[in-house]
């Protein structure tokens, strides 16, 4: 089994709405990089996870909407993402519209992960994206705890991210 068919039979995928996605921004010529647990999983070994985070250049986000929703999803709009949601698929695509995530574009590189070639954020950005939703205290204490976790799992595989650790944090990783 591939790992799209892997990802795409966990998410109970009818299609595969990765590769729609990543099509839409091919087509909408629009930057984009993932962040998150399947950027991750781009720099360690990789664990399973039904949501893709991904940041859109600012200026095509509607662009990319529209042509979602012309594919099918359904489109939810939060304070500093749109969700993306596939009837055809358990797998949720949110674009992060949090303004500080759009440097990581200028920064990503192509990437394999589950046998889609992406552009990822760098790993010191995945690392301060990962920061700042473990910081947010508005998030449930589950989503905060994956992203303590996905931290400890980058600071053990590259241990020279220890130092960019805030020290609440660090103190919680050592």
């Amino acid at each position: 089994m591939t790992g799209k068919e892997f990802i795409n039979a966990i998410a109970n995928g009818e299609t595969d709405i990765i590769q729609e996605l990543l099509d839409i921004t091919k087509q909408t010529d629009s930057l984009y990089c993932v962040v998150g647990g399947l950027a991750v999983n781009a720099y360690v070994e990789p664990v399973v996870s039904l949501d893709l985070d991904v940041v859109v250049i600012a200026r095509n986000i509607e662009l990319v909407c529209e042509k979602s929703l012309a594919h099918g999803f359904k489109i939810e709009r939060f304070q500093h993402s749109i969700n993306l949601n596939n009837a055809k698929s358990e797998l949720r695509i949110q674009l992060q519209t949090d303004a500080r995530y759009q440097e990581f574009i200028n920064h990503a590189t192509k990437k394999n992960i589950l046998g889609y070639d992406m552009q990822v954020a760098q790993i010191e950005d995945v690392l301060r994206g990962k920061i700042w939703a473990f910081q947010d205290e508005t998030r449930r204490k589950s989503k905060r705890q994956k992203d303590l976790a996905d931290i400890i799992r980058l600071v053990e595989e590259h241990p020279d991210l220890m130092e960019k650790l805030p020290d609440s944090i660090r103190k919680l990783v050592e």
